[in-house]
């Protein structure tokens, strides 16, 4: 089996991967298109503007947000946080709630050392392995 193969059929018996994370799989071309690996995001000035893209692990939308959406999104080398405005999740919301893996355009935020983004497009991320059964946590 390849790689893509290997980690299908680790996603199909135990609904995790024991091996390399899904993301870690397209790294090269998501370097190759400046998509920022979370582990990198310190490295970015406050405001600037940057992609990230991972596995949709958490999607949250407390009533006490007025209808803003946090995203909680995994790549091979942690996890990156995205501020959805109500107003960007109405203009994404199939994309938002219905694929596993997301592709984040928008700016750094960073306040008190919490580092996220502010989401201004969101799409699909493209993968090859579109059959694989991953389990967000949503909060609604």
């Amino acid at each position: 089996m390849n790689p893509a193969e290997r980690l299908q059929a680790d996603y199909d018996g135990l609904g995790l991967s024991t091996g390399p994370h899904p993301v870690a799989l397209l790294r090269p071309a998501l370097r190759a298109e400046g998509i920022v690996p979370a582990a990198n995001l310190a490295r970015h000035r406050h405001d600037s503007f940057l992609t990230i893209a991972g596995l949709v692990i958490c999607r949250q939308r407390p009533g006490t947000a007025k209808g803003h959406l946090f995203i909680s999104l995994e790549d091979e080398t942690g996890i990156a946080n995205a501020f959805v405005p109500s107003k960007t999740f109405e203009r994404h919301r199939l994309v938002i709630t219905q694929e596993r893996f997301l592709t984040i355009h928008g700016r750094l935020q960073r306040v008190d050392d919490v580092i996220s983004v502010y989401a201004l497009r969101l799409e699909p991320l493209r993968y090859d392995a579109a059959e694989l059964q991953t389990v967000s946590h949503d909060f609604r």
